[in-house]
This record gives C-alpha cells, sequence and structure tokens, in this order.
C-alpha cells in the first residue's frame, strides 16, 4: 500500500485542482447562482506524455462530458503552461558528485525518486543546451512548494549551503 502512495506521487500522472474562482465559498447558506465560475487545475505529465497531445484530449473530454449536460451555459478551456515532463540521467557524472555531496554533507546516501514538480525550464534547458540539469535537494518534506506554506528552514539553508560547496568540489575532481 505505502508502495502504491509513493508510486503514485513519484511516477505517475496526476491532476491538481488550485482553486474554483466565483462561486461562494463561505460557511452557511447561499442562493445566487454565479455568473461565472473559473477552474484551475494542473495535470503532472511524466515521460511519453506530450504536453499538445494531452491538452487535446482534455479538452476534448470536458467538451464531451459538457455536452451531455444539455446547458445553455458556455464551456472554455484554456490552457496556459504545457512543459515536458523532465528526467534526470542519474549516470551522469554531475550525478555522481551529487551524489557524493550529499553523502559528504548528510550522512545518508541520497534516495534518486522522481518528485514532481514544475520547473519546466529545466526540459528547456537541457534541450537548448545539450548538457543535464542537476538539481539538488536543500528543502523539506514540509516546505509546502509555491503555497502559503512555502519556506526553507534555517538548518536547510546552512546545510544546503555546504551542499553546493561540497557539490562544486565534487565537481572539481571529476576528469
Amino acid at each position: 500500500m505505502q508502495e502504491d502512495v509513493l508510486m503514485a506521487r513519484w511516477r505517475y500522472p496526476s491532476l491538481s485542482i488550485h482553486g474554483i474562482q466565483g462561486a461562494f465559498s463561505d460557511p452557511g447558506t447561499k442562493t445566487v447562482i454565479p455568473k461565472q465560475v473559473t477552474g484551475k487545475f494542473s495535470i503532472r505529465q511524466v515521460p511519453n506524455m506530450d504536453p499538445p497531445d494531452v491538452e487535446r484530449k482534455v479538452k476534448e473530454h470536458l467538451q464531451q462530458v459538457f455536452s451531455t449536460l444539455n446547458s445553455h451555459n458556455r464551456l472554455r478551456v484554456t490552457a496556459t503552461v504545457g512543459a515536458k515532463p523532465w528526467v534526470a540521467n542519474l549516470k551522469d557524472p554531475q550525478y555522481i558528485a551529487g551524489q557524493r555531496a550529499v553523502r559528504e554533507v548528510f550522512g545518508v546516501d541520497p534516495e534518486l525518486i522522481r518528485e514532481g514538480s514544475t520547473i519546466p525550464i529545466a526540459q528547456n534547458f537541457q534541450e537548448e543546451t545539450g548538457k543535464s540539469v542537476m538539481m539538488l535537494p536543500i528543502g523539506g518534506h514540509d516546505d509546502g512548494e509555491h503555497s502559503q506554506n512555502e519556506k526553507i528552514s534555517r538548518y536547510n539553508y546552512i546545510e544546503g549551503t555546504k551542499l553546493f560547496a561540497a557539490y562544486f568540489y565534487e565537481l572539481s575532481l571529476l576528469q
């Protein structure tokens, strides 16, 4: 069971609802029907998913479901960002240097997981430069990326600084 939860978090596509605007959300009864309601969501894509294809399929599905409602309302679906999934080459020498640096600073081997995140520029950098992109772990599991709980602890900030120094040292040793 725990493996299924981790696989869903680290390996599989997912849909996240970020908010609904225009609908009454305060406690209590409300009988007013809003003129317009906007829903925002994102889809975490994984390797072999093509953003334009996913966008087309999502739009078609939503329009098909909406058409069965026989509603006088209108549905408009827009996409703002579509980014290819990024996957690192863990055999790249800089990843070996990163693993050594994590071991040096934290005293443990890094867990090489496929954590989803919203950094579409990573894939762009990799494609444009022809070089691998490296992301080092300095945040904690409770840092709440991109949310009202976004933060970095003093410990992670200090240890992250050490990690960067150790990483640059390990890079300097590469042939």
